[in-house]
């Protein structure tokens, strides 16, 4: 009888040991395929990182950047940097947000650059909250402008510039139709604080 019994414990433990144990919450979202995300939550996203940095730290700059592996969507990039300001350090400081790691440079998440010396030039600093109108609604904006000069260059990639300079009175977005700002032939400022439309560059 203790030996009927030692042959089924054993047969009941080789049977618990060869299942695969159930997949855990933090692997199935480790499988999900990475997703773009607007121009103000990844803004948002480093300016929590910028002000353990900096207090006073204040937004220069905003670009998008295409990932390999990531789809954009409308409005929705899955890389952005941005540049913020510390006028008590007298210094900027360049931060990163992708959705994917690709190394060396690609770091998925919040990623800090170098601290460099600041000096005012075309660009000025500004408030976190002078930006009301997200990367979405300014695409949507813009895309009523540009509706002939897609249909001359259809399946042109998007690119989100978010600055202030002395052209606008607020921050503005820049949405460019093209690979990069230089070669852009097309490009639509929308007013980031009220959501107008701005001006249109060729």
């Amino acid at each position: 009888m203790k030996t009927f019994l030692t042959i089924l414990a054993s047969g009941l433990l080789l049977v618990g040991c060869s299942e695969q144990p159930a997949p855990t919450a933090a692997t199935k979202q480790e499988e999900a395929k990475p997703e773009p995300i607007t121009g103000q939550s990844a803004l948002f996203k480093m300016f929590q990182v910028a002000r353990s940095w900096a207090p006073d730290a204040t937004v220069l700059k905003l670009t998008s950047a295409h990932v390999e592996g990531v789809t954009d969507q409308p409005g929705k990039s899955g890389g952005w940097a941005a540049v913020f300001v510390s006028s008590g350090r007298s210094s900027s400081r360049s931060f990163t947000w992708y959705a994917v790691d690709q190394e060396p440079t690609i770091h998925k998440g919040v990623f800090p650059g170098a601290e460099e010396s600041y000096s005012h030039g075309t660009t000025a600093p500004f408030a976190i909250g002078d930006v009301k109108i997200d990367s979405v609604a300014a695409l949507d904006t813009a895309k009523v402008k540009e509706t002939d000069y897609e249909k001359k260059n259809p399946g042109q990639p998007v690119i989100y510039l978010l600055e202030k300079t002395t052209k606008f009175p607020n921050p503005a977005w820049r949405v460019i139709w093209g690979d990069s700002v230089s070669t852009s032939g097309f490009s639509v400022f929308v007013d980031a604080t009220t959501g107008t439309f701005l001006q249109i560059m060729h």
